[in-house]
């Protein structure tokens, strides 16, 4: 395969990384890895280096646009990225120190779970629950969405397990090479209770964030390859825009189903990964 042709699939595949990565709070990671590793047949440790590439650009690409029409909480992010980073770093230390297998096949679980849970939750359950957290109010962490032409109010719950899981997303992300944006989604949407739309715009913001902090430690170990991550700097960001300009006009609930779908088979690769290594 000559170079350009390979720029150009890649161009390709990084395009719909980051259309899917903006739509589902998750990043591009959990497409770059396996287009890499399968199709080119790059070493691991370069494809999860890309992957953390494409997550900061898939980061840069639609937060702008989420914050500006107000979908995304950036206070609660804020508070959310401390653990999350300290996470990252302390994932990205160990990756080269401890086997992933048994990670791998414990992550994957929580994924085919987390899919069941996310694709079953209905939003108006919200009106069950009597209280919003009171380190939320004390934070100033509840919020507004927008929901059709008008602003309609939210409250967070449980933040402080929510805290906790942030810094065992930020891990994963660090160990793993896939970003954090799976387990952040699943954290805000499960414990937190953050109105679906809400919680990927506001991954989408943290993601970035998170992966610029084990980043760094892959590119002094030479696992960021510039002729990897050029094509795919640029089909994320691309793709991120347009994923950034068609979350507003897409039902919840099929946000839902494609983020069900996706972390099914982010699930199914990582159940992969735990048998071959």
């Amino acid at each position: 395969m000559t170079l350009l042709t390979f720029s150009v699939l890649l161009l390709f595949f990084s395009f719909a990384a980051g259309l899917l990565g903006a739509l589902t709070g998750l990043g591009g990671g959990v497409v770059i890895i396996p287009v890499l590793v399968l199709l080119f047949h790059i070493d691991i440790h370069l494809a999860m280096g890309a992957s953390l590439v494409s997550v900061i650009a898939t980061s840069s690409g639609s937060a702008a646009a989420y914050m500006r029409e107000g979908y995304t909480n950036l206070r609660l992010g804020m508070f959310l990225e401390v653990p999350a980073v300290v996470g990252a770093l302390l994932g990205a230390l160990l990756v080269a120190k401890i086997s992933t297998a048994l990670l791998s096949l414990m992550f994957s679980l929580v994924l085919f779970f987390s899919a069941y849970l996310t694709i079953t939750r209905q939003e108006e359950d919200l009106k069950t629950l009597a209280h919003s957290s009171s380190w939320a109010k004390t934070l100033a962490l509840n919020s507004t969405y927008p929901l059709g032409l008008q602003l309609k109010s939210y409250e967070i719950y449980h933040l402080p397990l929510g805290f906790m899981m942030m810094g065992i997303a930020g891990m994963f992300s660090g160990l793993l090479g896939i970003g954090s944006g799976a387990l952040n989604v699943l954290a805000m949407d499960q414990v937190l209770k953050l109105p679906y739309k809400v919680a990927t715009t506001t991954s989408n913001f943290m993601i970035g964030i998170t992966a610029a902090a084990s980043a760094g430690i892959y590119f002094a170990h030479g696992y960021i390859h510039p002729t990897v991550i050029g094509p795919v700097l640029i089909g994320v960001v691309i793709g991120s825009f347009c994923g950034a300009k068609l979350l507003a006009k897409i039902h919840y609930r099929l946000l839902r189903i494609i983020f069900s779908f996706v972390i099914c088979l982010v699930g199914l690769q990582m159940l992969i990964k735990s048998f071959t290594g």
